[in-house]
């Protein structure tokens, strides 16, 4: 299992295999994230937008206006409020 130092101004370096395993790069950001098991995972946080296509599954139906899409906005904040 690779592991890392933390240096006195607290930063660590990635080993090669996890960055690799990864795919980080240089510039790229990582999330910390604190699961319920009282551990920290982290993983990317940047990933190039075609990692997003089919992350919604197909369209549905005809494309809404921005018009439609505003007056749905509206109705839900009607709808939330007291």
């Amino acid at each position: 299992m690779p592991t890392a130092t933390i240096t006195s101004k607290g930063q660590i370096t990635i080993p090669v295999a996890v960055r690799r395993a990864l795919g980080l790069h240089i510039g790229d950001q990582v999330d910390f994230v604190f699961t319920s098991e009282g551990r920290v995972e982290f993983c990317p946080a940047t990933r190039p937008v075609a990692d997003l296509k089919g992350f919604f599954g197909p369209l549905q139906g005809e494309p809404l206006t921005v018009d439609q899409m505003d007056q749905a906005v509206a109705d839900s904040l009607a709808e939330s409020m007291p």
